[in-house]
């Protein structure tokens, strides 16, 4: 579980002078200051030009791109405020990697909408909404010696939509928001991703709400880390990953501890796919792993199929899991239902679960249901041996996914409406299965 975060801080540091040394190479116009005050309404690709680029850069602030359908090998860096960028058909209007280019489709200027259409095949990232960036293109920070940047430098990204978007057989993430704050990823779909498929990280009063969305053969389905304070993940499909979803403190990363997430609704079943990436740490067949994450609320979620562990709680060097509120949740046929394998250097506490429930070891199970300050750990979490991992470009595709039908207006509202949270049912283990390849 731990080690998702072991190959972020590797590959970010990578991917950042990547980045840089291609910008100069793939991209113009990369520096953050983008167009003001000119340019295109609307910019159609490729009528009006067959550059996905210079359609960003051609676009007025609050405009729109509209990219027809057909495969772009090609990258896109969007810098100027409130622009929408647009396929004519999700499962046609294809941006493609090829296994060389680092991203897909990144935004650094606030109010970025990316929506109705797929991105493939990149070494990092499909899809990436960041306010970390500067004249040598974006960046999501990591590597060794990483210092917390400077917030008064790199002020987070304000205002994002990702919606009915495809993200599959990118190296790294599908789906991407950093230090970014106020928005919405819904109704996507991420498969084929060797860190994980949706990522939120390292912010603070994120207010970004994931809902409607399916992962399944990634390494992990969703990964937070260093996210807090309300981030709402509510009745997506996180099944068929080796593990369904992490929440993570980290201090490779601004923001540490992980904190005050709201999870429910939410599938996590059955994350067992062999026909996936390779987790870093050889974590396999895990639903939720909480590694150092505090005060998250899990509500209503159906967990189950998952043969180690329903949920696993595991310190993050010294940051405990704590507070961590299961109750009222549905258990169905994990190897156990929640295990605690914390180090004696930051035992877990405090954390929450209903009676009833099996975990390792078996006097967890009252220390949950009193929500102990002393909640004993094991040493080890028996799993199944898990599978070779599969190169990120050789995950099958996704089935086709359904179209955007209203499109997003602009500009964005200044913070994310909640939908009522009351809502939200235990799922079956059928929701959202018309978009899933799994059986």
């Amino acid at each position: 579980m731990r080690a998702t975060t072991t190959l972020t801080t590797a590959a970010r540091g990578s991917m950042a002078m990547l980045a840089a040394l291609l910008c100069g190479a793939l991209l113009t116009g990369c520096d953050a200051t983008g167009p003001s005050g000119s340019g295109d309404a609307v910019v159609r690709v490729p009528e009006d030009t067959a550059s996905l680029q210079e359609a960003a850069d051609r676009v007025a602030e609050g405009g729109v791109i509209e990219i027809a359908a057909g495969v772009y090998d090609q990258t896109m860096l969007v810098s100027t405020p409130d622009v929408t960028v647009r396929g004519a058909d999700r499962n046609e209007t294809v941006v493609d990697g090829g296994g060389i280019r680092p991203y897909g489709i990144v935004g650094i200027a606030d109010g970025i909408t990316i929506e109705n259409l797929t991105v493939t095949g990149a070494l990092y990232y499909g899809v990436l909404v960041t306010g970390t960036h500067d004249e040598n293109g974006p960046s999501a920070h990591g590597g060794a010696g990483y210092q917390p940047f400077d917030p008064a430098q790199f002020p987070p990204l304000q205002r994002f939509l990702i919606d009915h978007v495809t993200a599959y057989n990118n190296g790294l993430y599908g789906i991407y928001a950093f230090n970014s704050q106020h928005g919405v990823i819904r109704d996507s779909y991420a498969s084929g991703s060797a860190d994980s498929g949706f990522y939120v990280g390292q912010c603070e009063g994120c207010d970004i709400l994931v809902t409607g969305n399916v992962a399944e053969n990634n390494a992990v389905g969703f990964e937070n880390a260093n996210a807090s304070d309300s981030v709402v993940i509510a009745g997506n499909r996180f099944a068929g990953n080796r593990v369904g979803m992490t929440l993570l403190s980290n201090y490779q990363e601004a923001f540490s501890p992980q904190s005050g997430n709201t999870i429910v609704g939410n599938l996590v079943w059955g994350n067992d796919a062999g026909d996936s990436p390779a987790q870093a740490d050889g974590a396999f067949a895990l639903g939720i792993g909480i590694s150092g994450g505090r005060d998250n609320v899990f509500e209503r979620n159906l967990i189950g199929a998952n043969a180690a562990a329903g949920v696993q709680f595991a310190n993050t060097e010294d940051l405990a899991a704590s507070g961590n509120d299961l109750r009222g949740n549905t258990f169905e046929t994990n190897g156990v239902d929640v295990a605690n394998t914390s180090a004696a250097r930051a035992p877990a506490a405090a954390n929450c679960a209903d009676a009833g429930i099996t975990t390792l070891p078996a006097t967890l199970g009252d220390a949950l249901a009193t929500c102990a300050a002393t909640q004993e750990a094991a040493e080890v979490l028996p799993a199944p041996a898990a599978p070779e991992g599969v190169s990120f470009l050789r995950v099958a595709a996704p089935p086709a996914q359904p179209q955007l039908d209203a499109p997003a207006s602009a500009p964005l509202p200044e913070t994310v409406e909640l939908p009522d949270l009351a809502a939200f049912d235990t799922p079956t283990s059928a929701l959202l299965a018309d978009r899933s390849r799994m059986p």
